[in-house]
């Protein structure tokens, strides 16, 4: 698969998180690779959750936003100035906010948060596997341990 990207520097604004997925999303379509609709789809959501925690969270004029294909895998960088990283949890049930780091390491194959010299970065990669040509279910009951 050839290598493919989209880079796009926008202002730290609820609006900017919109466009963003759009446009990635109309890039990733555009090029021209036979991704699952799944794989557009977890894309599409974990570049929203990024760009929502560096819009909400960063407090920076601008974020950074890199969306690359190499070989088989699609990886998603999301950059801003401020240099605390995201710390993943999970909330109560009752918070309004909070799951978008829990969603993303759901989602992807791989993620982080690391500090760079101007800020920080966070990247989620979601690896393209090949469907084997027969497919295998395996179901596994869940079973409670004895006391």
């Amino acid at each position: 698969m050839a290598a493919h990207q989209l880079t796009l520097s926008v202002p730290a604004t609820p609006a900017a998180v919109t466009m963003v997925r759009h446009r990635a999303v109309t890039a990733i379509q555009g090029w021209e690779t036979e991704l699952s609709d799944e794989v557009v789809h977890t894309a599409e959501l974990v570049i929203s959750e990024l760009v929502t925690n560096a819009v909400r969270y960063a407090g920076t004029s601008r974020v950074s936003v890199e969306v690359g294909l190499v070989e088989a895998v699609l990886r998603i960088e999301v950059r801003d100035a401020s240099p605390v990283l995201p710390r993943p949890g999970l909330p109560d049930g009752h918070s309004e906010n909070g799951r978008g780091l829990f969603l993303v390491a759901a989602l992807a194959d791989r993620y982080a948060a690391e500090p760079t010299p101007t800020g920080k970065r966070c990247w989620a990669e979601i690896a393209l596997a090949v469907r084997p040509a027969t497919e295998t279910h395996l179901f596994l009951p869940l079973q409670r341990s004895q006391p």
